[in-house]
């Protein structure tokens, strides 16, 4: 098994390379998380994700600091449940609690302004409207996704947090901090505001490889360009990459529930109390090769309500497909 990764790598690695660098100004793509991809065997916390994009490079020429500008939409889904997905008793009677994450969904469209200068920092600004509850369809989408493809029955939903509409507002800067000729370092740093979720994290970016200007690179989701004045450093990007982030939680609703409406008197939510600070890593490849782009990576992080038993672990894949 570890001579056929060995091999399949390489292909990668020598397919990437084989393309001529051109350039596209639109891309289309798509994303999934699941802890499962990781093969542990588990279902809990942030269990599955999906998401849609489509990302158009806008003109710089009337900017004397920009050199590449990517509007954005997206739409997608986050869904998460307890320590398992099949919960018949959520006091866990004779038992530690069985709810030790909340079962919830998020459920959203936004769009996404990104910035990037010449001297390779970069502002990513975005905005979110979405739903957190039963109307974010998480009980529907686990319910389908295990009856279709041969696992456990979920239970336990009619716990999941309350219905509550929101409007999420993020901003997320990078600057490249140093950078020899296979290795740079970027500092990342991010804030959000909304009454779903809000706080603020910072973290290095460690990079390893065939990488681009972080105004043209995976890294900032900013392959897609209009300018053409300043040549790529590669043809196409190769490259490991490593983000540990140290991130404050000030509020988030898919464990807190709703931070403006009373909850119900029928309501039979379950809602925990959130840690403040969540120290993730995230270590991954990300590769281009003609059209196509594509971003595989592992996530880690520590408990993010004070009730969990374990920690978080999830898989990520991202493919997109660029065109004119």
């Amino acid at each position: 098994m570890k001579l056929r990764s060995i091999i399949t790598f390489a292909f990668i690695l020598i397919t990437a390379n084989v393309f001529a660098q051109k350039t596209y100004t639109n891309e289309i793509g798509i994303q999934t998380d699941n802890d499962s991809y990781l093969l542990q065997g588990s279902d809990r916390y942030y269990t599955d994700g999906y998401y849609m994009y489509f990302r158009h490079a806008l003109s710089t020429d009337n900017s004397p600091s920009l050199q590449n500008k990517v509007l954005g939409f997206e739409f997608g889904q986050k869904i998460f449940n307890p320590q398992s997905g099949s919960i018949a008793d959520p006091s866990g009677v004779d038992q530690p609690v069985l709810v030790d994450r909340p079962f919830a969904a998020y459920l959203y469209v936004g769009s996404t302004l990104n910035l990037l200068y010449k001297n390779e920092s970069s502002l990513k600004l975005s905005a979110q409207f979405g739903v957190v509850g039963p109307a974010a369809l998480g009980k529907q989408i686990q319910d389908w996704v295990h009856d279709n493809f041969g696992f456990y029955h979920p239970s336990g939903w009619e716990y999941q947090i309350d219905n509550n509409a929101e409007l999420n507002l993020s901003a997320e800067y990078k600057r490249l901090l140093t950078r020899t000729e296979s290795l740079d370092v970027s500092l990342d740093a991010y804030g959000n505001l909304g009454n779903g979720f809000s706080g603020a994290g910072i973290g290095p970016i460690f990079r390893l490889g065939n990488f681009n200007q972080l105004f043209n690179s995976v890294t900032t989701q900013s392959t897609v360009t209009r300018n053409t004045s300043v040549a790529p450093l590669h043809n196409n990007e190769v490259f490991f990459y490593y983000k540990p982030m140290l991130n404050y939680v000030a509020y988030d609703a898919t464990i807190q529930g709703s931070l403006f409406n009373k909850r119900a008197s029928n309501s039979t939510e379950i809602t925990l109390e959130k840690e403040p600070f969540i120290f993730s890593n995230q270590i991954g490849v990300a590769f281009t090769a003609n059209r196509f782009e594509f971003d595989i990576a592992a996530i880690l992080q520590t408990k993010t309500d004070k009730e969990m038993h374990l920690s978080e672990q999830w898989g990520t894949v991202t493919g997109l497909y660029r065109f004119r």
